[in-house]
């Protein structure tokens, strides 16, 4: 048969028609506009393709269709994969979804061969089908961005070993800090969000095509010759569940969220490290905007989108999990408001990881002289006095209460515990000698504490280390 080459038509007259002679009457042209998907399901239209030529490759290889079929089938599937991306396929309301646009435009290039691509399928396994395919690539690339940041953290962390930091609880000064360990908390963070991912990847990669409508078709088909085309690792044992499960779109937008969840922790930490409060990070212009009314301000916008966009994200999750909350088996029109959700999660996560791995490449530097002022003017060091005793055979409890005094007094007195005088501090216990003065150096402080997975310089390096290696694995 001779492949037509006429371009797409965009009249109302179609060579297919979306419904059976069941019905005498076109839809509303309001109810039809409410009804369609093509204004966001075109997303799909190369995995639509990619699943279609797969599908029309199997009806051949089981004899359902000729082979010389298949091959039409496939040819003008590749044309209008290619029209396509040259923007000449461009269908609008009158098509629907993008599914019927793809077999209507495909039954103008093919003739009546086209009208055979449906065979043995229902838009139901299809858009299924066409979602895993899009979601599956999605996450590929989201993990590959995780590992963007966090190289870039990473790279960052080993050039500030020795950076101290104030670390903070209820955002009141608590501990010194290796820089390097506090970037270290964001690197394990994404590497859950990172292997969380590769989890999900796994349940996505599993293939409905073949299920039908709900119940499979009495044609006879080989599923696992298209979940094979298709690089499925596997597919759906029962055909309601095929057609109907969306738990891994829920389960995407979940991890979705708790990538965000970090983001936006480490968002918030920006831009209080770049207020005039603290001081901790200079903002760089190219990642960072003015006021229009106050010309000395440079405001952290990059971050503060970030935390904006969680609620996007949060919001898509929740909106899943009430859809699907109270559906019955199988297939139900409800199930269409599941793309606009995972295209707009996909695409808010991977704008945000692409500005924040921008931003903490290029866009902002750590002011180092104003950290090493910060950890030296308060009282963080107050714990590290009451282990000083405790080593010297004090209880805790009772250095702790002993520690409490001398800060209580200390303030009072206006001063720092460095600023104490050895006669001060044998007053308060006989046991404290010259030694004390170095063991409350916020350097000290950092090193001592050594344990697995603490802010000690040694257990820093080593972590470097570990994590350099799971990087790279």
């Amino acid at each position: 048969m001779a492949i037509n080459n006429q371009q797409p038509t965009t009249n109302n007259q179609q060579q297919i028609t979306t419904w059976s002679q069941r019905f005498e009457s076109a839809l509303h042209p309001a109810i039809a506009n409410f009804n369609a998907s093509i204004g966001f399901d075109m997303e799909l239209i190369e995995y639509d393709i990619t699943g279609s030529v797969a599908h029309a490759k199997m009806l051949a290889h089981t004899g359902i269709i000729s082979e010389l079929e298949g091959e039409q089938l496939v040819s003008g599937l590749e044309q209008i994969r290619s029209e396509y991306r040259e923007g000449k396929f461009n269908p609008g309301i009158e098509a629907e979804d993008v599914h019927f646009a793809v077999e209507r435009r495909l039954t103008e290039i093919a003739g009546d061969v086209g009208k055979k691509l449906h065979t043995a399928r229902s838009r139901n396994d299809q858009v299924g089908t066409d979602t895993r395919l899009y979601l599956r690539e999605q996450i590929t690339q989201i993990r590959t961005q995780l590992r963007e940041l966090q190289t870039v953290l990473l790279n960052l962390a080993e050039a500030h070993v020795e950076t101290l930091i104030p670390g903070y609880t209820h955002l009141q000064r608590a501990q010194p800090l290796s820089l390097a360990h506090h970037l270290l908390a964001y690197w394990e963070m994404l590497q859950r969000d990172w292997e969380r991912l590769g989890e999900i990847y796994r349940r996505v990669n599993i293939s409905p095509l073949g299920c039908g409508a709900l119940a499979g078709t009495t044609f006879p088909i080989d599923r696992h010759y298209t979940a094979k085309e298709l690089h499925f690792a596997g597919i759906y044992a029962n055909s309601l569940d095929g057609v109907s499960d969306r738990d891994f779109g829920i389960e995407f937008l979940a991890a979705a969220s708790l990538i965000m969840v970090h983001l936006s922790r480490l968002s918030e930490e920006i831009i209080l490290w770049a207020s005039e409060e603290f001081g901790f990070v200079i903002l760089k212009d190219n990642c960072s905007t003015g006021s229009s009314i106050m010309p000395q301000k440079k405001n952290p916008d990059v971050p503060e989108l970030v935390r904006g966009k969680t609620g996007r994200v949060f919001g898509h999750l929740q909106g899943m999990l009430v859809l699907m909350k109270g559906l019955p088996l199988a297939y139900n029109k409800d199930l269409q408001e599941d793309k606009e959700a995972l295209f707009d999660g996909v695409k808010t996560v991977r704008a945000c990881l692409e500005a924040m791995t921008i931003l903490w490449q290029e866009g902002l530097e750590f002011r180092t002289t104003r950290l090493a002022s910060a950890v030296t003017a308060d009282f963080s060091n107050a714990t590290d006095v009451a282990d000083y005793l405790a080593a010297k055979g004090v209880p805790f409890r009772e250095a702790y209460n002993l520690v409490g005094k001398v800060v209580k007094t200390s303030l009072a007195a206006g001063k720092l515990l460095k600023d104490l005088t050895l006669r001060e501090w044998q007053e308060l216990h006989p046991a404290f000698a010259e030694d004390i003065y170095e063991a409350i150096t916020p350097t000290q402080v950092v090193a001592a504490r050594n344990s697995y997975g603490g802010t000690g310089f040694e257990q820093v390096r080593q972590a470097l280390a570990d994590a350099r290696k799971r990087l790279s694995s």
